[in-house]
């Protein structure tokens, strides 16, 4: 579970980076923070 968490944390923050590079600075900055609490290395939701 804890993979799973930590992957789908790498995929928000890429897309949080593409999106920024891309102009999209609001969707970008809550895919990074959103990515950031689902990671395990961050403060999960899930626990």
């Amino acid at each position: 579970m804890e993979f799973i968490l930590w992957l789908i944390a790498v995929v928000l923050v890429v897309g949080g980076i593409v999106s920024l590079v891309r102009g999209a600075i609001l969707y970008g900055i809550v895919l990074i923070v959103v990515g950031l609490l689902v990671g395990p290395g961050g403060v999960s939701v899930f626990t």
